[in-house]
């Protein structure tokens, strides 16, 4: 699992400013740099970065309830119970022919009496297999020479549903099952399938084919945790030929009908490869519909739903097409085998275990960070004037950073509401709050004189730099700002009054307004008072 040169799922993105050598802002990276791999395979790999969006996980004992309700789990765990004191197999570690019929009776798979169906014994062999594989089972020879298997050292563990041990157990067998199922889709035959004539060069061609088809479900895989990480609840599921369409589409394209057929190809090489590890827990997957292959225009009704124009299919229609979601278990999994692989894969919530200071910094010197998510993971179980108060202190500084601290400060605020009106008040005649508070306060319904001239004109430029730091690129948002400032028909004085204003970003502020501001005269008094202020930066 490695980092992508894929298309990115479409989120809000800017690329930010700020000056050299500060610390980075959340925004200082459109989102396929943030979430996707930078940089070309000749570029030095310390000049490159894959950042991971950060996730939400349910508590380890959820984890761990749904990786023993996993059945192949469970069965795996009754079978190794069932081999208590030691059970007889063959040379290969092997149930005996009777022995595998009882396993499958004591699975539920067959009943108590009568026949047993084939099928049955051969789901009982694979958890046989899997117990084995995750060392639930040990097998060897007595000292009398005879195959025994016994129960492994970490059972009681598991079944008392330790953490750390389950997780890891239900880890272990997600890696097999994903390795089984990249090796059972590049074997899949195209020719007669006669193995006898197979030659090195076909042995080679199915090794190529495996490595693609490994290749292929870790991308898909790591296109479902970005996407879920952005999702909001209950919109997890992902449509097969949207996740395809992501793996194959160039962002910013439209499909032509090549990458059509290459969106169909995708879906269908995905579809049983997901069905493998939906078998795990790690996903929910309802795969393609077989009958779509058996009509007369399958291949046109596998790919325009899901990436065509035309009329849209509706709900019970497009799902034919396949469905995938990926679960809080598949989201567990996935982020160990990122952090294995070296990458930082962060929680939401990580930052909310600090102070408000280590927050605010936190969010805008760390590019892989969820803000809103984070601010309320904050504030969940704070008393409002507290924390409100906590906030303004570490939102306050000149630093380059501050201006965004300030915003973020601001978006808590909104979010406490009215209960954090007595923290407010206690700094409305501060000079770098002020402003913003009693704005804030008068939204609230506060009536509340507004600022002098000079706090008022301070807490312009920093609410504009904050939006410039966090937005260079969306233009339309700064013209926006642009447009709203209350400049009079003499902008001459009132750049002058902008110009000596003490702020780290105020000639970078002047600057965009004289490029962006509509208005010639106007932007030309802006420019001037950029100068100026540059001069006296000086």
């Amino acid at each position: 699992m490695a980092g992508r040169s894929r298309n990115t799922p479409d989120h809000p993105s800017a690329a930010g400013g700020g000056e050299p050598g500060e610390g980075l802002l959340p925004a200082d990276f459109d989102l396929a740099d943030l979430y996707g791999a930078r940089g070309s395979d000749d570029e030095d790999l310390d000049d490159s970065a894959v950042l991971v969006p950060p996730v939400s996980l349910p508590p380890d004992a959820e984890l761990v309830a749904a990786a023993l309700a996993v059945p192949l789990i469970s069965y795996a765990v009754k079978l190794a119970r069932w081999t208590q004191p030691h059970r007889p197999v063959d040379e290969f570690g092997d149930l005996a022919d009777g022995d595998r019929e009882a396993a499958a009776r004591l699975l539920g798979l067959a009943p108590a009496e009568g026949e047993v169906a084939e099928e049955a014994v051969v789901e009982a062999m694979r958890a046989w297999a899997l117990a084995c594989d995750l060392d639930l089972v040990e097998t060897g020879t007595t000292a009398e020479g005879e195959h025994a298997a016994i129960p492994g050292p970490d059972l009681d563990a598991v079944e008392q549903g330790d953490p750390s041990v389950v997780l890891g157990l239900w880890l272990d067998a997600a890696g097999i099952m994903r390795e089984l199922a990249a090796e059972a889709d590049s074997l899949a035959p195209e020719g007669d399938g006669d193995e006898e004539d197979a030659d090195e060069d076909g042995l080679a061609d199915v090794e190529q084919a495996r490595e693609a088809a490994a290749e292929l479900l870790d991308e898909a895989l790591q296109v479902l945790y970005e996407m879920t990480a952005f999702a909001d609840p209950g919109e997890e599921t992902v449509p097969l030929g949207v996740l395809a369409a992501l793996l194959v589409v160039p962002e910013g394209e439209e499909p032509d009908e090549e990458m059509l057929g290459e969106i169909t190809d995708v879906m269908v090489a995905l579809d049983p490869m997901l069905g493998d590890l939906a078998e795990l827990g790690l996903l929910e997957h309802r795969p393609i519909d077989p009958e779509l292959f058996e009509e007369e225009d399958a291949e046109e009704a596998g790919t325009a739903p899901a990436v065509a124009g035309g009329a849209e299919p509706d709900e019970a229609e497009a799902a034919r097409f396949g469905t995938v979601r990926l679960t809080p278990l598949g989201q567990y999994a996935v982020r160990e085998w990122l952090m294995e692989l070296g990458y930082d894969a962060p929680l939401v919530g990580d930052l909310a275990e600090g102070d408000a200071e280590t927050l605010l910094r936190g969010i805008t010197e760390s590019a892989n960070v969820l803000p809103d998510r984070e601010l309320a993971a904050w504030l969940s179980g704070r008393e409002p004037v507290a924390a409100a108060r906590e906030l303004l202190a570490a939102a306050r500084g000149q630093d380059p950073q501050s201006p965004v601290r300030r915003m973020l400060c601001g978006v808590a605020l909104e979010e406490l509401g009215e209960p954090a009106r007595p923290a407010v008040l206690e700094v409305v005649d501060d000079p770098e709050l002020g402003g913003a508070a009693r704005a804030w306060l008068r939204a609230q319904g506060v009536e509340i004189a507004a600022p002098e001239r000079p706090v008022a004109l301070w807490t312009a430029v920093d609410s504009f730099a904050a939006v410039m730091l966090t937005s260079e690129g969306d233009a339309g948002r700064l013209r926006e700002l642009v447009a709203g400032l209350p400049v009079t028909d003499n902008p001459a004085s009132y750049f002058g009054e902008l110009w000596r204003v003490e702020h780290p970003y105020t000639a970078q502020v002047l600057e965009i307004v004289g490029e962006l501001h509509l208005d010639r005269a106007v932007a030309k008094e802006a420019r001037k008072a950029a100068f100026r202020a540059r001069s006296q930066q000086r």
